[in-house]
């Protein structure tokens, strides 16, 4: 007998969603930065320096904005971190219903670019971002990079 159709594939070892919840003060920032290098070494994630590199960039910049925009109505947050086949997602989570967007350059402003930097590192990798509501009224802000970037 003949078989129709392929056997999925096993998910490679390193795939899978891990998600860890942190205060939202700024000592969660290095915090949450060593926790998802620390994930990507142990479970061998074959990731180019470049995307780990920028990965980490975005760990920091989106828990920092939920540490100085949405501490008052959120003491907590939460990181995820989804590794698919060929692909890196990362999300932080938390309780302000506030939705950023992220805002137009401007090179002699000192602060308030962090999102537009997520969206140029994404992009410029050929990913995405995105800012989505919660059912419970407050927000994730996530981006997703391949692991291979277009070069």
């Amino acid at each position: 007998m003949e078989s129709r159709g392929s056997v999925p594939a096993r998910p490679r070892s390193y795939e899978g969603v891990w998600r860890f919840t942190a205060p939202a003060v700024e000592v969660s920032v290095p915090q949450a930065r060593r926790a998802v290098r620390e994930l990507l070494s142990r479970q061998g994630v074959p990731a180019a320096e470049t995307v780990v590199y920028s990965v980490l960039l975005i760990v920091s910049e989106l828990v920092t904005n939920a540490v100085k925009h949405a501490a008052v109505l959120s003491p907590e947050l939460a990181v995820e971190v989804s590794i698919g086949p060929d692909w890196i997602k990362i999300s932080v989570e938390d309780d302000h219903p506030y939705r950023p967007k992220a805002l137009e350059t401007d090179y002699a402003q000192t602060g308030g670019r962090g999102l537009l930097l997520v969206r140029e590192i994404s992009t410029e990798a050929g990913g995405a971002c995105d800012v989505e509501h919660t059912a419970s009224g407050g927000k994730i802000i996530w981006a997703a990079l391949p692991l291979d970037p277009k070069g």
